[in-house]
């Protein structure tokens, strides 16, 4: 449907509000178990609800379709008319799937995957056409009937054999209030069948506290005929969620029903929500407190979708306009200086300037931490990841999850997502044992995979651990030599042998499968870390298990940086990637092959960069005994880089420097000093990449 500015606008929200949804869904439904908690079906059933009713209403009427008959199958779960089964809440979870990518076709003006959405509809279908049974757990209501003042009429006991619906109808007080007419839903019904209402006036008060435009009346309801839900659906699709609706098919087994509105009697009322499945009404969004207490609510877009945009609390934004305000009133004090100093002012001077430099400061944390956010948004797709491949794979898994409120840069955050599935994926495939595997060897027959995410330092550490088999170092060396990754007679440590899992290309999985085994993977992950700023390292124990711990900076806005001097230029080195700085004896210095020069740190060589040669500048001396060597990581490999002079360090901010001029090899950006000059900030990963292209001897040996 064509919609304008206006209603595109609304879309927008209806799209980001239905993600989240789906988020709490599938969270739900990884949770539930053949006890399911009453609560969590309730969770689980409203938010399809508001996506079913907010699609009709945009007129995106296949999802809204879709939606129905997931919705449909939640309803008989959560009124005890069919036992949660692994099958069913397996089928959900797929639809969750499905609905996320109509969703997103939707959104993006794309057909639809019909093939998909017509497999998937017709196993709902089965399930819902097998025998409804009442489950052995407690009927699990969402809305409390009010009962009658007065019997109901004897045609309210119709025989339940006869067709029809009986409709339970309890309006929010301020239905007149907003423009709502009860009776023209009456005048609809009677026009589909024989209607019988009984009015309920137990909510009526004294006529000193009556409230002329409010509604304190509802109603039992009993349509009689062959009436298709979809009817009543369309008559009830202008109710607010907050009202207290209820069907229940005539039909169906006496005991059944009776069931379902002794179980309203006995339960308490439940929050937003508590309507019928059939109902296509306007959804209302989730209310904010809500959102934030839902494990996985407030992930708008899955990974693979950048969001376009952040939710910001409240709080930070207050902050920020408290520190704009003392900005001002520093900028007032300063202002008075302008026609001049009196020597008898620079205590003040000094003091405005003090308190600028605090106020500055504070306000450049309190901007940057509107783009942090917490890293439970990469872990939320976990638990779902680890249920479907721990079922495909045939092993038991228990998912533990830490530090989900550590918080980091957006950015950050969204390109870390794609390298910590990798791991997961590895860590179940190759890590974790078979339940007969770990039994054999005297271990539980579940294995466990945590994930967790802590501060250290101005960084944010994250790690994934499993209590699996650990990395078989002898395969792993033999077929690094087998595919020439290693040199027969090099020797390593257990370290290097672990970390050879990151070299382009390996891999010791003895079949090929859709889970691992391409040898891919683990050098893309390293990769994708380095060029955040970061570095990983794994820590392994055979049939004990491994740890891989990745140190990644807390944002890429802002670097915490070494200034260096070559010549007359300043470069920057990012701390994370510096392990030390000394200063060159001669005769740790030797030249190889006559053209690549090596200094011997402790028991290894490291390559010698000249930062003068790799950038073309004169440098004070060419001279390395004259110079400094900055020893640098990245990739699992260490160099020295020659510099003449070591400066400060500091905070500095990353400009780019490819959407200002062109890409150049070997930095990584730029960024203005205090006396306005502009320094390059080095790409270490990069630099020593295009070194080692260069120089065949660039690779780390052991000493003699």
């Amino acid at each position: 449907m064509s919609l304008d500015i206006e209603m595109a606008e609304i879309a927008k929200v209806f799209f980001e509000e239905s993600r989240e949804g789906l988020d709490v869904m599938e969270s739900g439904l990884l949770s539930l178990d053949s006890t399911a908690d009453r609560e969590n079906i309730n969770t689980i059933f409203r938010a399809a609800h508001s996506i079913k009713g907010g699609s009709a209403t945009f007129g995106f009427m296949e999802v809204a379709s879709f939606t129905h008959g997931v919705e449909t199958l939640l309803d008989e779960m959560r009124n005890g008319l069919r036992p949660v089964t692994a099958e069913s809440v397996q089928v959900l979870l797929q639809s969750c799937d499905c609905l996320r990518e109509m969703l997103s076709a939707t959104e993006d003006k794309r057909p639809l995957d019909q093939g998909r959405i017509a497999s998937l509809n017709h196993e709902i279908t089965s399930i819902l056409a097998e025998q409804a049974q009442v489950s052995s757990a407690p009927a699990v209501p969402l809305v409390e009937a009010v009962p009658l003042v007065e019997a109901a009429p004897p045609a309210l006991a119709a025989s339940p054999a006869t067709p029809g619906w009986r409709i339970a109808f309890e309006p929010v007080p301020d239905l007149l209030r907003l423009r709502n007419e009860p009776t023209r839903m009456f005048e609809e019904l009677e026009r589909l069948g024989s209607l019988v209402a009984h009015v309920d006036l137990s909510r009526l008060p004294s006529i000193e506290a009556l409230d002329p435009e409010s509604c304190y009346l509802g109603w039992e309801l009993e349509i009689a005929g062959q009436i298709p839900k979809q009817k009543l659906d369309e008559v009830f699709a202008w109710v607010d969620e907050r009202c207290k609706l209820e069907f229940t098919a005539m039909e169906a087994p006496l005991h059944a029903a009776n069931e379902v509105i002794t179980a309203h009697n006995d339960t308490a009322p439940a929050p937003v929500g508590g309507r019928n499945p059939g109902a296509l009404a306007v959804a209302a969004p989730p209310a904010e407190s809500e959102r934030s207490a839902t494990p996985g609510a407030g992930h708008a877009q899955k990974a693979g979708a950048d969001a376009s945009s952040i939710r910001v609390s409240t709080e930070k934004l207050d902050n920020i306009i408290n520190l704009v305000g003392e900005l001002l009133i520093t900028q007032s004090m300063l202002c008075g200086f302008a026609d001049g100093i009196d020597p008898n002012d620079l205590d003040m001077l000094r003091q405005g300037l003090s308190q600028l430099a605090r106020n500055t400061r504070e306000l450049q944390e309190s901007v940057m931490q509107i783009r942090m956010l917490p890293i439970s948004f990469a872990f939320n797709r976990f638990p779902r990841l680890v249920h479907d491949l721990s079922r495909k794979l045939g092993k038991k898994v228990e998912l533990k999850l830490s530090g989900e409120g550590t918080e980091l840069d957006k950015t950050v955050l969204e390109k870390i997502s794609d390298p910590l599935v990798h791991l997961v994926r590895n860590a179940l495939d190759h890590g974790l044992e078979t339940p007969e595997t770990r039994l054999a060897v005297g271990k539980s027959e579940t294995g466990t995979l945590e994930l967790g995410a802590f501060h250290e330092g101005g960084n944010i550490i994250i790690e994934v651990r499993d209590d699996g088999a650990g990395l078989n170092k002898k395969k792993i060396l033999q077929k690094a030599r087998e595919r020439s990754l290693v040199a027969a007679d090099q020797e390593l440590t257990d370290d290097q042998i672990d970390n050879l899992i990151f070299m382009p290309g390996f891999s010791t999985a003895d079949q090929v499968s859709d889970v691992s085994g391409r040898g891919v993977g683990m050098d893309v992950v390293r990769r994708n870390i380095n060029d955040l700023g970061g570095h990983v390292q794994i820590f392994s124990q055979e049939r004990k298990g491994s740890t891989v711990r990745i140190r990644l900076p807390l944002t890429l806005a802002i670097l915490d940086g070494q200034l260096v001097r070559v010549g007359k230029e300043i470069y920057i080195f990012s701390l994370l990637a510096i392990v030390e700085t000394i200063q060159i004896p001669g005769d740790r210095l030797n030249t190889v092959a006559g053209r690549t020069e090596v200094f011997r740190l402790r028991d290894e060589y490291l390559p010698v960069l000249k930062l003068y040669e790799q950038f073309n500048i004169e440098p004070d001396s060419r001279n390395a005994e004259d110079g400094l060597l900055v020893v640098v990581e990245a990739d699992g490999t260490r160099v020295g880089v020659l510099v003449d002079d070591l400066l400060a360090q500091q905070q500095v901010v990353i400009k780019s420097i490819e959407s200002n001029f062109k890409p150049v090899v070997g930095l990584a950006g730029a960024t203005i000093l205090g006396d306005g000059t502009v320094a390059f900030i080095v790409d270490v990963p990069c630099l020593i990449r295009s070194a080692s292209a260069q120089r065949a001897s660039s690779i780390p040996v052991r000493a003699a």
